[in-house]
């Protein structure tokens, strides 16, 4: 006996991938995220690719996954793929302690966030805007 078959929560032309406990806080987190929402895939990779922050080159990681999740999983085309969400959650939070004067001491928390992205197939801007002048 296995449990039954959870359903799909995401539409058939959409494709996820979820990066757990990633080391830093969930606002520098948010401020990468919010550099590919709704941007096209390709544009996405190229803004983390040059992006200066530290946290880019994991979120680069999580939508080359989300890439390859939707071209071999769901059978989508890369070409059109665009970021629609980029969702950024809190995770655990690491206590620590830093020695202070007179024998005291300070807490320091170092947090850690969670990070969704989902890509979904869209046809080209080029296209449509193409049909609605013809």
């Amino acid at each position: 006996m296995s449990k039954a078959k959870r359903q799909r929560t995401l539409a058939d032309t959409e494709a996820q991938a979820i990066g757990r406990n990633i080391r830093t806080s969930p606002r520098k987190l948010n401020l990468v995220a919010g550099l590919i929402r709704n941007q096209p895939a390709a544009d996405a990779l190229a803004k983390l690719t040059f992006s200066k922050r530290r946290i880019a080159h994991q979120v680069k990681s999580v939508l080359e996954s989300a890439i390859a999740n939707a071209e071999n999983n769901h059978q989508l085309d890369v070409d059109q793929l665009v970021v629609t969400r980029a969702e950024v959650g809190k995770s655990v939070v690491m206590r620590r302690f830093h020695a202070r004067g007179r024998g005291r001491s300070a807490q320091i928390q170092k947090f850690f966030s969670h990070l969704k992205i989902v890509v979904a197939e869209r046809e080209n801007n080029e296209s449509s805007s193409e049909q609605k002048a013809a």
